[in-house]
């Protein structure tokens, strides 16, 4: 992989403080490594050491680099492991979760690179075949690593590749739909695949549900596994696996367990081998274990228990804060947090401060989320009134029919999804909430440019894919004051299905506060009056746009809602203007621009309309918010530019 110019002269400064004379020593072994062939040179006992090693190196960059920290030091063990004892990249190792992938990063070619992770231009923040032949699939949402490992396996399978396939699947992702739609399918399809479950009890906050109580109490007999695991490679060199028979000894094996454990195992119900569970952080033992399995055929479960954040002690101590926890003093422990009481709240904390205010005063508002309660701020209102908010795991889907189920029966949720995320429930958002008219509130967190954690991350799409769906109004506040009037509007009897989406990060306003008033549904304001281009825009990103308004002389107008148009608006707009440019934090076809576009052409209008969005012929990348807004020209001075062409 190329290094950008940016990258090296960061790595090369950074590298020449910090590996003088004392990384020599922390680091004896890790400096020799620089690709899984120089690790699988060292011998099994040196593994712990590297271990070691490893999860210092991890802490020392994102000390000063931040990035997710307690879920890679959770799995540095099972990722020596792996790498030592299977042939990467030519055998396939598919992460779940891409935030536990840090320290397949550094074994694979990227050390040298990794102070640039999430930064522009540098690595990005979750595993890509575009970055590596090391990643085999893309990674940054949850529960898909089954369903990909699978085709792979099955693909091994059909072209008589004799390449191994493991699945790494956890930090809750066994929670996911889709997790569960592939394991269904793995025992009907021939395949060899291993899939190995990460078992930590988190996804960022605590895991919930049925799978985690079921995790948490699986029965294994350590006697029954320890003669079953000599049995199966007995069985295995006598030629017994490799046909038909497998599946008959599969299920009188899985009868025998029963009766011994009085319990029946989910996965050996679906004729996947079950071994385990073990401990993930012994990594001699890991390589032993996936040495006798690795030749194994048919379908095969491989059951660890990790703790996140594993060998740090702060880490260990609060996982959901170190979770991501920024700059950090890699010794004390001690977090840099900027506390400045003229910095702006969180757009998130707002919700959560506004949603309990509002289910105070409304006893039929309840609280889901798909397993973020602290990342969306639904914490605030699940510390207050636990029995009114529901975590249902990683599951957006489920959230969203879950919530369509509460608001057919007089509940009003506010389902909070990050944007996103909220692209895995789009049939749902359709079928089981807008096509009854039901309402459900939808808050959807990080929409538009997200910053460090790039392509997967951006909420690009959710104007664009939302917009023709019948039943729904979308909205978004230009800051904090019209986010609380939105919330308050969309849970006022009538309402129906509503889309609020804003931002990660920090709002405009220092005093958050207002009062909780109605704004009349497809309503928009003008917000400065001008000459020559009337400016449109819809969310936060107005502020930049209103700044170019006030610097070029032209209108602005805050749009508020994009379903429906505030049609007199618009139509004072055409009347006065026949210059016209429209501002949004999404994709720009399908979008605002597309809905100004077409309600002119309908009414007969001509005006120019230059259309600024994010691209769609191309996904934009990692980067500040600051950068990629330049980048894609949402910044101010692109705006300016555009009204003055």
């Amino acid at each position: 992989m190329k290094k950008c110019e940016i990258s090296e002269k960061r790595c090369n400064f950074a590298k020449s403080i910090q590996l003088l004379s004392v990384e020599q020593e922390k680091f004896t072994l890790l400096n020799s490594i620089s690709y899984p062939d120089d690790l699988r040179r060292l011998k099994v006992d040196q593994l712990p050491q590297l271990c070691e090693e490893l999860r210092k190196d991890i802490v020392d960059e994102l000390s000063v680099n931040p990035g997710h920290l307690a879920s890679s030091l959770g799995v540095v063990e099972i990722t020596v492991a792996l790498h030592y004892v299977y042939n990467t990249p030519d055998d396939r190792i598919v992460w779940d979760v891409g935030h536990q992938a840090y320290g397949h990063k550094i074994l694979t070619g990227r050390r040298e690179q990794f102070c640039t992770n999430r930064k522009l231009g540098g690595l990005r923040p979750f595993p890509s075949p575009l970055e590596s032949e090391y990643d085999t699939f893309a990674c940054g949402h949850s529960s898909n690593s089954i369903s990909a490992a699978l085709g792979m396996a099955v693909a091994a399978c059909q072209t008589g590749n004799p390449r191994k396939v493991v699945a790494v699947i956890g930090d809750g992702a066994m929670s996911g739909g889709l997790a569960f739609e592939g394991l269904n399918n793995v025992s009907s399809s021939p395949n060899d695949l291993l899939i190995i479950l990460n078992d930590n009890n988190m996804s960022i906050d605590r895991s919930v549900g049925g799978m985690k109580q079921y995790l948490l109490g699986l029965n294994t007999n350590e006697t029954y596994n320890a003669l079953r695991f000599k049995a199966s490679r007995w069985m295995h060199r006598k030629g017994m696996l490799n046909d038909d028979r497998r599946k008959g000894l599969i299920r009188l094996s899985n009868a025998v367990k029963s009766a011994i454990s009085h319990q029946q195992n989910i996965f050996e119900g679906m004729n996947i081998r079950y071994f385990g569970p073990f401990d993930g952080h012994n990594v001699k033992e890991l390589v032993r274990v996936l040495r006798q399995m690795k030749d194994m055929k048919g379908p095969k479960l491989l059951h660890l228990h990790t703790k996140k954040g594993h060998g740090y002690a702060p880490a260990e101590q609060d996982v959901t804060t170190w979770h991501a926890p920024g700059k950090f003093d890699p010794e004390t422990g001690e977090r840099i947090v900027d506390n400045s009481p003229d910095k702006p709240q969180k757009y998130q904390d707002v919700f959560g401060h506004t949603l309990l205010e509002l289910a105070e005063q409304n006893p039929k508002i309840v609280g889901v989320t798909p397993a973020m309660p602290t990342g969306c701020s639904m914490n605030i209102m699940m510390k207050a009134m636990p029995e009114r908010v529901f975590d249902v795991g990683i599951a957006e889907g489920h959230a969203v029919t879950f919530s369509g189920g509460m608001a057919k029966d007089g509940l009003i949720p506010f389902c909070n999804i990050y944007s996103a995320f909220s692209q895995r429930a789009f049939d749902n958002i359709i079928h089981d909430v807008a096509l009854l008219g039901l309402n459900v509130v939808f808050c959807f967190d990080r929409a538009g440019l997200v910053g460090e954690d790039g392509a997967t991350h951006h909420g690009a799409f959710d104007l664009a894919a939302l917009r023709p769906v019948p039943n729904l109004t979308i909205a978004s506040p230009l800051d904090e004051h019209e986010l609380r009037r939105l919330m308050y509007t969309a849970q006022l009897p009538g309402k129906g299905s509503f889309v609020i989406r804003y931002p990660r990060g920090g709002g405009v306003l220092k005093d958050w506060r207002c009062p909780l008033e109605e704004i009349k549904v497809g309503t928009g304001r003008k917000l400065q009056d001008g000459q020559g281009v009337a400016v449109l825009a819809i969310g936060p990103i107005g502020n930049e746009a209103l700044a170019a308004a006030k610097a070029t002389g032209a209108a602005m107008y805050d749009m508020r809602f994009l379903k429906p148009l505030d049609e007199q608006l618009l139509q004072e707009v055409a009347e006065r203007f026949d210059r016209i440019v429209t501002v949004e934090n999404g994709v720009k076809n399908g979008g605002l621009g597309s809905a100004v576009l077409e309600w002119m052409n309908d009414h007969g209008y001509q005006p120019r309309i230059t259309r600024l969005g994010l691209p769609d012929n191309r996904f934009v990348e990692h980067g500040t918010i600051s950068e990629l807004q330049q980048i894609v020209g949402l910044d101010t001075t692109s705006i300016i530019n555009a009204i003055k062409s």
